[in-house]
């Protein structure tokens, strides 16, 4: 399980849209978006700076979570 946080979600429509985009890049991930901490698990065998990438160019801000 790999953890992001991520800014600049706001609304339900934005965790579609992060989910959607993980999931574009590895359709098999299991996404998990916590709105209210802005954090991301994500479960994919994709390494983290590919899950980043997605997610960015989603538009949002993402970096890893320590």
């Amino acid at each position: 399980m790999q953890t992001f946080k991520v800014d600049g979600m706001t609304c339900g429509g934005c965790v579609s849209a992060v989910t959607r985009a993980v999931q574009h890049v590895d359709k098999d991930a299991k996404v998990n978006v916590d709105l209210a901490t802005k954090t991301v698990e994500v479960e994919s065998t994709l390494p983290s700076l590919q899950i980043i990438d997605a997610i960015t160019n989603a538009g949002f801000d993402a970096r890893t979570a320590h």
